[in-house]
Formats: structure tokens, sequence, C-alpha cells
């Protein structure tokens, strides 16, 4: 199996291809000109580097880059400074999420493939209307309209849920929601629900990033595991 990754620099998406390698999968990336990434990743031969700017990548170009590939996982996210939260692109979660699965439409794969978003606990699942209280409601509200990465995430959720849908005969998917990340040096018990067991305003929780890296890549490969949450938005809990 071969495993594109988006947002592979950060610091999710490196834990990522790090348990991927480990588990002797064949992983192609997709990152920045300027990205810092490991000495070591640049010899290893179960690697694949594209350097670009994923948005300036044109539709042929993306369903040449994607036709190999079995599964497909975006850790994509913005940065915490001032041009990264209200700077262009806006959309850059959704905007690579719909590129990708355009070009997985284009160049036939023949075989269905797993796609694994990581998005955010503050996003509803809609598909199971999902009840949070009155007071969160208002603050998501305020953070939706103010901040866009907010939007953007529920967005790029939303394009699978309604676009790709729960009968593609091409994508099948699963967005994964992590609450309040923190970093962990290895990989601890955690557990994952359908849907979140505490308020992300008011009563949030941790996550840490590796758990998050460590459930996603158990996507990938095992598919029993896939079975039971494609089609879904898990949350993950460190325990």
């Amino acid at each position: 199996m071969k495993t594109l990754i988006v947002g592979a620099s950060g610091a999710t998406g490196k834990l990522l291809v790090e348990q991927l390698l480990a588990a002797k999968e064949e992983v192609k990336i997709i990152i920045r000109p300027n990205a810092n990434i490991p000495e070591s990743w640049k010899q290893d031969e179960q690697l694949s580097i594209i350097q670009r700017n994923i948005l300036e990548i044109n539709q042929e170009e993306m369903s040449e880059v994607v036709s190999d590939c079995d599964a497909f996982a975006s850790c994509l996210g913005h940065n915490l400074t001032f041009k990264g939260l209200f700077g262009k692109p806006r959309k850059l979660v959704t905007d690579a999420v719909q590129l990708i699965c355009e070009a997985i439409s284009k160049s036939n794969p023949g075989e269905t493939v797993k796609f694994v978003l990581m998005n955010t606990v503050g996003n509803q699942n809609r598909d199971i209307n999902e009840p949070i209280s009155k007071a969160q409601k208002m603050v998501m509200a305020i953070i939706r309209a103010l901040l866009p990465p907010q939007a953007d995430n529920e967005k790029a959720s939303d394009y699978l849920r309604l676009n790709v849908g729960h009968n593609n005969p091409e994508i099948e998917w699963v967005v994964v929601r992590p609450d309040a990340l923190i970093n962990n040096n290895a990989v601890t018990n955690y557990n994952t629900h359908p849907s979140p067991i505490r308020s992300a305003i008011f009563n949030p929780g941790e996550t840490s990033r590796i758990n998050v890296a460590h459930f996603m890549a158990q996507l990938i490969i095992d598919d029993d595991l896939w079975g039971k949450w494609k089609g879904q938005m898990p949350v993950i809990y460190n325990k």
C-alpha cells in the first residue's frame, strides 16, 4: 500500500509519516519547497517527496500524483500566526481535499481508496446531529465568524460527507477529531468515540499528536479498524 500525505511537514503530519514508515508502508508526501523535514527522510527508499505548494498543483498533475496511491491522509492546518489565521489561502484544507478527491476520480483507480482527514473536535458531525449546549453553540458561532480556520475545517469535512458521500465506489473516508493537542514522545493509551463525550469549549480533553498519528496510521493499515469507522468522524482522547 502507498499513502499520499499532505501536511506532512506539520507537527502531526511528521509523526504520521514516521508511523507509516515504521510499519514498512510506502509513503508519498507533498510539502512546501521550504518545509523543514528530517534529513533521514531524504534517504529513505520507502518515501517519495514532492516539493510543491499543494494549491499550485493543477488537476492533471494531481491525477498523476495520486494514480499509484491506495490511501490518502491530510494533516493540513493553518499556522497559529496572524498570517496563518487570517491570510490566504483561507480554504487551504477544503481546497486540498477537493483537489485530491477530484484527482482520484479522474485517475480511475479501479479500486476503492481510503481518505483520512485530520480535523477538530470543535467541528460537529452533522450526519448524526450531535447535541451541544446553547452556550457552546454561541461560542462556536463567534469562532466560526472570526477565525477562518474553523470554517475551513467544517467545509472540508462537509465536502467528504456531502460531495464524496457515504456510498462512493471510489473513495471511502474517515474524519479524525482530536481534542486539545499536546506533545508526547511516545504513543500512549487512547480512546475513540463516535461523538465528543465532553464539551470542546467548557470541558476540553487532551489528545497527544502522536496518538492522533498512530490512530490515523492504523486506520490506513488495519482494514478491520477501517470498517469500524469508515464514513464517520471519530473523536480521539488520551486515556
